[in-house]
């Protein structure tokens, strides 16, 4: 799709403004079907309330969340098909499964066979017909069982599970090494930055795998299937973080979710490089199963690299004393 930015008008814009207003995101007062100043300023708030990254600009990441977003749970029903359902009310289902206990896997919004799997297993414990289709027997009885206290749900305590079970270095650990290539100097950049980390990790023991060939570049989404193919036990993309884009490290995080282990281990990378963690919802960190940081750098190379790889080495070494410290932090609150 093209992109929809300041001073474009037309149908598409106002349908773009009437997603955003029935979404809490008014575009007032710019008329309808004109892409001026407040329709920006409420597409940044929507990309800012999804983790996206906030440029004011409709693309195809922003345009997908808009439309998922359109949907509540019990506005259709949800089962597993290819392509996979996605929506906003598929990622209340799952929160709402994983709350009560039943692992749905990531709040990601996309109805997998982990989902699936939850949905029979409610189905199951509340007698009901085991067809893994969420309808409006299942939701009704969700929301009956939902009234009682919120618990945290089962894809944190897996994490909480993950990261204790963790060595105490990298040794053994697969480590999915993933370079962007959204530009072709992205590409190379973002390449070197990980074929150095792959050298690095190798002389710690570790087992690096790349995203892709030197010479390919495929989607993110692509590249995000590959990590869960492999089964890596953690992921660390790198982007090249442009002039008028934010220099950061991210880890997955939504309105309904948030992963632990990437908040730390993004801390851990970010404290290292001089960046900021910060949460974000793109397709590498929302669609891989494993733990996932995006290193966000406008000097990517072959240093950068290498750095990742010494803060992966001593995130490994000071897990331990990272979770009792978050711990205690989360107590206080």
């Amino acid at each position: 799709m093209r992109l929809y930015r300041l001073n474009d008008s037309g149908e598409p814009v106002r349908d773009i403004q009437d997603r955003l207003a029935a979404l809490g995101f008014p575009c007032d007062p710019d008329p309808r079907g004109e892409f001026g100043d407040a329709t920006r300023a409420a597409v940044v708030a929507f990309q800012r309330s999804r983790g996206l990254a906030p440029d004011g600009i409709v693309g195809p990441d922003t345009w997908r969340a808009l439309y998922e977003a359109g949907y509540r749970l019990g506005d259709r029903l949800l089962f597993l098909r290819r392509p996979m359902l996605r929506g906003e009310d598929v990622s209340e289902l799952q929160s709402r499964l994983n709350t009560l206990g039943f692992d749905a896997g990531k709040v990601d919004g996309i109805f997998g066979p982990d989902t699936e799997r939850a949905v029979v297993e409610f189905q199951h414990n509340r007698g009901l017909a085991e067809d893994g289709v969420a309808g409006p027997e299942v939701i009704t009885e969700l929301r009956l069982v939902a009234r009682g206290p919120i618990r945290t749900g089962r894809d944190a305590l897996r994490e909480r599970e993950w990261m204790r079970s963790l060595p105490r270095s990298p040794v053994g650990t697969r480590v999915f090494f993933d370079p962007a290539g959204r530009t072709p100097e992205e590409a190379r950049r973002a390449w070197e930055a990980a074929a150095a980390a792959r050298i690095e990790l190798q002389e710690r023991g570790g087992l690096p795998i790349i995203s892709r060939s030197v010479d390919m570049v495929t989607t993110e989404r692509v590249r995000a299937r590959r990590a869960n193919r492999v089964g890596a036990d953690l992921i660390v993309s790198f982007q090249l973080a442009e002039p008028s884009a934010a220099a950061a490290v991210f880890f997955f995080e939504t309105e309904r979710s948030r992963s632990e282990a990437g908040a730390l281990l993004a801390e851990a990378i970010g404290e290292h490089l001089g960046l900021s963690a910060e949460g974000r919802a793109t397709a590498m960190l929302k669609e891989s199963r494993a733990p996932a940081v995006v290193v966000a750098h406008p000097d990517l190379g072959e240093d950068v690299g290498r750095r990742v790889v010494e803060a992966l080495d001593r995130f490994f070494r000071t897990l331990p004393q990272m979770l009792a410290a978050a711990a205690q932090e989360k107590n206080r609150r």
